[in-house]
């Protein structure tokens, strides 16, 4: 039997819906708004916290949702230091591409080049950077000119460090 052609066919988003209706009904309730939603699930995050031992105070715990935005632009002074950098004949030779616009750099040309050692030519990254702070190719960040979102990436690392130290004492408890 060929699924592919039977009238019956559901594709996994009709068929979550269903199931979504269905469970609405049998529970007598509706499906939330997105604001809502967000709401519970700063609740939910901030419960989780709360149960892992956060100092809420130390302002460890933050509700901005950074995680699910786009980080903002790299700061100006980020900008206008990344070095300039001129393209050797080696380099010309080795058919070295700018990744943001597939053209080969010529030599001589010059390009920019972000403290990951990435090069782009400066009409391709520079309009990048005034959107994001991030190298295109690795995610590598530059600082920003946003003290909120500064904040939020030391509050991350932060978390990071300590679920390292956890995790290197639970592995100290049993070698």
């Amino acid at each position: 039997m060929n699924l592919e052609k039977s009238p019956l066919r559901y594709d996994k988003t009709q068929i979550c819906n269903l199931k979504m209706a269905s469970y609405f009904d049998e529970h007598d309730c509706e499906p939330t708004n997105p604001e809502e939603q967000y709401r519970q699930n700063a609740l939910l995050e901030l419960a989780r916290s709360l149960m892992q031992g956060l100092d809420i105070d130390s302002g460890a715990f933050d509700l901005s949702d950074w995680d699910q935005r786009l980080p903002p632009p790299a700061a100006k002074t980020a900008v206008q230091t990344l070095p300039v950098v001129v393209i050797s004949p080696e380099q010309a030779d080795k058919g070295l591409k700018c990744p943001v616009c597939l053209l080969e750099f010529e030599e001589q040309e010059t390009v920019r080049e972000m403290p990951c050692k990435h090069l782009f030519h400066s009409g391709c990254i520079l309009p990048w950077l005034g959107k994001t702070n991030s190298c295109p190719l690795c995610r590598l960040e530059l600082p920003t000119d946003n003290p909120e979102y500064e904040e939020f990436k030391k509050d991350k690392d932060r978390r990071k460090q300590r679920e390292h130290r956890l995790e290197d004492l639970h592995g100290a408890m049993y070698t």
